[in-house]
């Protein structure tokens, strides 16, 4: 079970991390986790590059080692990437100083101040340690849900369309497990916001 929208209350409990941005401008900033994935990622930028779109990448540690050349046509084109940690850890289930060691592993190989929790599971130890290692923590408001198998594609695209709002930060995953609901949830959402007005940035 998960919330497509972040409820007011979660915020509240998390005050120091990044939920959305201001609401005052027709701006929403899409965020794609779990990537680089070959082919998947690849197809995804050229789908921005349709649309004008910018948008933030959350990679894996080792997803970066096994495919550098991705993370490259990322930056090349124009997009921000954040670190994921090494090994897509649950913060939840391992210990402060375990999930640090993740992030400072994915930090060594990935040069970004902006950090997001797999699963979104962090605890309030392990985000002030991480913050002060100067990691802007981002979390969301809009949750697409495309990782789940039990969900789609018009799940996916329907729970965006319902939910966003101007400083939305949305999820997406450029993972092969998202891959049936992405590949055709993304451009209905891309055609949506475009036609809204949304400017598509990145964070």
């Amino acid at each position: 079970m998960f919330l497509t929208k972040t409820p007011f209350w979660l915020k509240a409990f998390y005050p120091k991390l990044i939920w959305n941005k201001s609401r005052n401008e027709k701006k929403v900033y899409l965020t794609f986790d779990d990537g680089p994935s070959p082919e998947i990622t690849d197809w995804v930028l050229e789908q921005l590059k349709n649309y004008n779109a910018k948008a933030s990448f959350f990679l894996i540690g080792n997803n970066v080692k096994s495919h550098p050349e991705i993370v490259e046509r990322i930056l090349n084109s124009g997009h921000c990437i954040g670190n994921h940690t090494q090994n897509h850890m649950n913060g939840w289930k391992n210990s402060k100083t375990d999930y640090l060691n993740e992030v400072r592993r994915c930090g060594e190989i990935l040069e970004s101040n902006l950090f997001r929790p797999p699963y979104g599971r962090i605890k309030k130890n392990q985000a002030k340690a991480i913050k002060a290692l100067g990691y802007d923590i981002i979390m969301w408001d809009v949750l697409s849900g495309d990782f789940d198998v039990n969900r789609s594609s018009a799940d996916c695209t329907n729970s965006v369309i319902k939910d966003v709002e101007n400083g939305s930060i949305i999820v997406f995953h450029d993972s092969i497990k998202a891959w049936p609901r992405l590949k055709e949830s993304l451009p209905q959402v891309l055609e949506f916001l475009k036609k809204e007005g949304f400017k598509m940035e990145k964070l």
